[in-house]
């Protein structure tokens, strides 16, 4: 969750130099969810790397990114 995903993703993509962000690189953003509150943000984040929403994801939004 962020409030300014260009920045998220310039630090992500130049800026870091360890961790999680850096073996990965380049990142690429390919699903937006916009919300009106944080706590909102919060929970569909949480639920996104659930079991069930890695599922959601594999289902809704990775066959229309790789076609």
């Amino acid at each position: 969750m962020t409030s300014d995903l260009i920045t998220r993703f310039q630090f992500h993509n130049h800026k870091s130099t360890k961790g999680f962000t850096i073996r990965y690189r380049p990142w690429y953003c390919i699903h937006v969810e916009f919300f009106d509150d944080k706590t909102s943000a919060l929970k569909r984040e949480k639920m996104l790397k659930s079991g069930k929403g890695r599922e959601w994801i594999n289902k809704h939004i990775l066959p229309v990114y790789t076609t």
